[in-house]
């Protein structure tokens, strides 16, 4: 299952910085949540946002079990 269209870079540096836990919410499957982690990682390393892929993560893993 593919989240969408947006890139990482979409999701997480949004014009409005509200809009970034949407981009996240959206996320339904582990390869476009590892293309986020990996873009985060890369560019900005918010730990904030780290943290809130990493639940999204454990969401998508709980669902799939």
């Amino acid at each position: 299952m593919e989240s969408g269209s947006l890139t990482p870079e979409q999701r997480l540096e949004p014009p409005n910085t509200r809009f970034i836990n949407t981009g996240i919410a959206t996320i339904h499957d582990m390869e476009t949540l590892r293309a986020c982690v990996a873009y985060e990682n890369a560019n900005q390393q918010r730990v904030q946002i780290l943290r809130r892929l990493e639940q999204r993560a454990s969401k998508i893993r709980s669902r799939d079990d």
